[in-house]
């Protein structure tokens, strides 16, 4: 669970810097929905990579980062693959 939250930490943080007070959370079925959605979001290739801006070894780390938070949410919920395209 810990990349899962380390995640949802950092989206958190994000979020509240630009005014986004709907913070990320995995405690009802529609938090656990909307973080594997935006989890699959984020895995599309050109968010990954950031439209090719990123170099392979930055790529990689988000995409471990990624993946871990992924599994550690399928872990919580299985029911959550079916949202993610990218992972499941």
């Amino acid at each position: 669970m810990k990349a899962l939250q380390a995640w949802i930490d950092r989206q958190n943080k994000w979020n509240a810097m630009f005014g986004n007070h709907t913070p990320y959370e995995v405690a009802t079925a529609a938090g656990r929905q909307r973080v594997a959605q935006s989890i699959d979001c984020a895995l599309s290739p050109e968010n990954l990579s950031c439209d090719g801006e990123l170099s392979r070894s930055q790529v990689q780390a988000r995409y471990r980062e990624l993946t871990g938070a992924a599994r550690d949410l399928v872990r919580l919920d299985p029911s959550m693959a079916q949202h993610m395209y990218e992972f499941g």
